[in-house]
């Protein structure tokens, strides 16, 4: 592996492109400490310390995917979450808008409407999501059971609060052009490596928030735990049900295309980690505005309780259970947007293709489907059991320090495809300089 990194870093063109997104990362993460104007960052720092480094269960998931930066309120305080969330809006206006169905089908065309139109919805929920923050920072519930979590802004006065919103909203749409250029001029997805930078981040800290808490021998079992998670979901992403497909001889002039064979990948895991991010998205949604409603009376009050508890708790069953169902449901949901099997029969017959013992057509996509569904369903459920993990662990009593957990559920899922995606990506760029590659 590292005789093949030394080969990429030889090549000029890889290695600018390697620089490049290494540059970009970096980029990232001083923008995730820079100050915010008009934050308090002292007492920012003494109710960190207070509720024991950030440990909020509420802002959990959106700490991690910003690496740290929401609960410090920099400027790039709202990370990559505002982009998801203005995707998973438009992957479902595909369903239900039949212009956006047609942009779909237009290819690169279409294709660059849709980024655009994501582009505006992302700014939108920008301004929404740091006007929410910003209120829940003032009202003291950012930093709930801290002595100073109503000083974390100094002053009230409309500028400064304005002042806020612009910065971070700017923030988000610059954290969405680095997530664009590394996609263009680097390696890998942008957006993936930008929340594979920000777990990573967080890795480091979780691990020694741990230690700090247990003792050594807990420690030494919960890293044999993340060993074995690790492994597990590094094999189960890279399985896949290989369906065989044979091309029949063609003449065209005087040429002999075709009479070739071989193979239609489905992955076992073939929404990779969009469904979870779409479920913890949609599930964090009512706990961010019960946290906004706090207070405003009795009705409202108990309203707010039932949410935080049933809803809001990663240890209640409830949640899990709730969780659970979502990723199943997006599971099927996305891979049902991503791959229509009447379409790739299409193709097939189109270019000649047949799968052995299967007419084109009709049955083709029937026995796509039909392949699809079974594969879908255990795939659904590694999810779904991987993303629960450690909220099972918080629902035994005194387990409350492993909430933290940075080698399970999310973080974990997405370390690993994130990884994998970019190693290959890269063996296919050695590969094509006849270099031997990552995964040899």
């Amino acid at each position: 592996m590292l005789t093949a990194f030394v080969s990429a870093l030889k090549t000029p063109d890889l290695r600018r492109k390697i620089l490049f997104t290494l540059a970009m990362l970096a980029l990232y993460r001083f923008g995730a400490t820079l100050p915010s104007p008009g934050v308090n960052y002292k007492a920012i720092h003494q109710c960190l310390t207070e509720i024991g480094g950030g440990s909020n269960q509420t802002f959990t998931l959106l700490n991690l995917f910003s690496g740290g930066a929401l609960l410090h309120l920099s400027v790039f305080a709202l990370g990559i979450m505002p982009y998801i969330t203005a995707s998973i809006i438009v992957q479902l206006l595909v369903v239900v808008i039949p212009r956006y169905e047609q942009y779909k089908q237009e290819g690169q065309a279409g294709q660059a409407k849709m980024t655009q139109h994501t582009r505006y919805i992302t700014i939108g929920l920008g301004v929404l999501q740091s006007t929410g923050f910003i209120a829940l920072a003032l009202n003291g519930q950012m930093f709930s059971g801290c002595s100073q979590a109503k000083e974390v802004i100094n002053g009230r006065d409309p500028m400064t609060l304005i002042t806020l919103v612009i910065v971070m909203t700017a923030g988000t749409a610059a954290i969405m052009w680095m997530g664009e250029l590394i996609t263009d001029r680097g390696i890998g997805n942008g957006m993936s490596l930008l929340i594979f930078t920000s777990i990573a981040s967080r890795i480091v800290p979780e691990g020694q928030n741990i230690l700090a808490n247990n003792r050594p021998v807990v420690f030494g079992v919960l890293m044999v735990i993340a060993i074995a998670i690790i492994i597990a979901v590094v094999y189960i992403e890279q399985g896949q049900r290989r369906i065989p497909v044979q091309y029949a001889k063609r003449m065209i002039g005087r040429k002999m295309y075709g009479g070739t064979s071989t193979y239609l990948p489905l992955k076992v895991n073939q929404g990779g980690v969009i469904p979870v991010i779409f479920a913890s998205s949609l599930l964090y949604i009512p706990t961010l505005i019960t946290s906004l409603l706090s207070g405003s009376g009795a009705a409202t009050s108990a309203a707010v309780t039932w949410v935080n508890y049933y809803v809001g708790s990663p240890g209640s069953w409830s949640h899990m259970l709730l969780y659970f169902a979502l990723i199943i449901f997006f599971t099927y949901f996305y891979v049902g947007i991503q791959f229509n099997p009447v379409d790739r029969a299409d193709d097939l017959k189109k270019y000649g293709g047949f799968i052995p013992g299967i007419r084109p057509g009709r049955p083709t996509a029937e026995y796509l489907q039909f392949v699809l569904s079974r594969i879908t369903l255990p795939g659904s459920l590694y999810l779904g059991i991987v993303a629960i993990l450690p909220d099972f662990f918080l629902s035994y009593p005194g387990s409350n320090n492993n909430q933290n957990f940075p080698f399970g559920g999310v973080s974990v899922l997405i370390l690993v495809a994130v990884g994998l995606d970019t190693m290959k990506q890269i063996e296919s760029q050695l590969m094509q300089r006849n270099y031997e590659g990552f995964l040899r």
